[in-house]
C-alpha cells in the first residue's frame, strides 16, 4: 500500500478520520501527535520551511525578464 496522511483527531475515546476512509483491518499505522497551538512548533515549521525554499532560491538565481511568462495571472500583486 501506498504511504498516505490521513488528518484525523481523538475523540477522547478513539482517533477519529476526518474523512473517511477504507482501512483493513490491523493495517498498520504511525501516529503523530501534533500540538495545538505551539508557538515554538510554529517558529520551527518556519524556519524549516525558510531552509528549503533558500536552497530551492539561491543568491545567484538568474533573473527571468517578464517576456517568458506565457500566461500572466490577472490576480498577482492584488493583496
Amino acid at each position: 500500500m501506498k504511504t498516505i496522511t490521513l488528518s484525523a483527531r481523538y475523540d477522547g475515546k478513539h482517533i477519529v478520520l476526518e474523512e473517511p476512509h477504507d482501512l483493513r483491518p490491523d493495517t498498520p499505522l504511525l501516529v503523530a501527535v501534533l500540538p495545538e497551538n505551539d508557538a515554538a512548533f510554529k517558529a520551527d515549521f518556519h524556519t524549516i520551511a525558510e531552509s528549503g525554499l533558500s536552497k530551492a532560491y539561491s543568491e545567484d538565481e538568474p533573473d527571468y525578464p517578464d517576456s517568458m511568462i506565457a500566461e500572466p495571472n490577472p490576480e498577482y500583486g492584488k493583496r
